[in-house]
């Protein structure tokens, strides 16, 4: 069993990243393997509509030269995908877009890839906007008929500096507790 987390923010270090780690921790604990994928840095296009995985149907988006592809393969072999941004402008960074994109493109072209996988999206905002990009997260998982798996509350953390997010409890806990139900409900699932 596995999750992998794509971390969204242009920090490969900051509190998106803290918020990710506090879950798969979680998850590690319950002996699941877990790999985190930073977007940081990576140049990522959106979709070109060219429909070319449409018509190949190999699991691949025709357009190379980055990381999707490789995230793509990273998504079909996990168990679980977790997705965290930071929120800009009330929304997922530019970066986490385009992997949503291209990802649920192909993953539609191609009879559903991440069908009945357990699906989590994490949000770490300064003050507002965090509930649309939590949401524009989740809409991923649900239209790639994803389980979705909740926490306590809203899967986000609050803090503007780099590692402010850790001080804020409810968020930590939040996570936490993420990371334990993604865990029992990937155990109930390949039980």
């Amino acid at each position: 069993m596995k999750v992998v987390a794509f971390n969204g923010s242009a920090r490969a270090q900051g509190n998106t990243a803290i918020l990710l780690n506090l879950v798969l921790d979680e998850i590690q604990k319950e002996g699941i393997e877990t790999e985190l994928v930073s977007l940081a840095g990576k140049i990522i296009p959106g979709c070109q509509a060219c429909y070319k995985c449409h018509k190949e149907m190999d699991g691949h988006c025709a357009v190379t030269g980055d990381i999707v592809n490789e995230c793509i393969d990273k998504m079909r072999a996990a168990d679980g995908i977790l997705l965290g941004s930071p929120t800009y402008f009330s929304n997922i960074t530019s970066g986490m877009k385009a992997l949503i994109e291209r990802s649920g493109m192909v993953a539609r072209a191609n009879n559903g890839l991440f069908k009945r996988k357990v699906g989590a999206g994490v949000v770490a905002v300064r003050r507002a906007g965090a509930i649309h990009t939590f949401s524009s997260l989740n809409f991923f998982f649900l239209i790639g008929q994803m389980i979705v798996v909740g926490s306590n509350y809203w899967n986000i953390g609050i803090g503007r500096e780099p590692g402010a997010v850790a001080e804020d409890e409810e968020g930590m806990q939040t996570m936490t507790i993420l990371g334990q139900n993604m865990a029992w409900l990937i155990k109930k699932i390949n039980g």
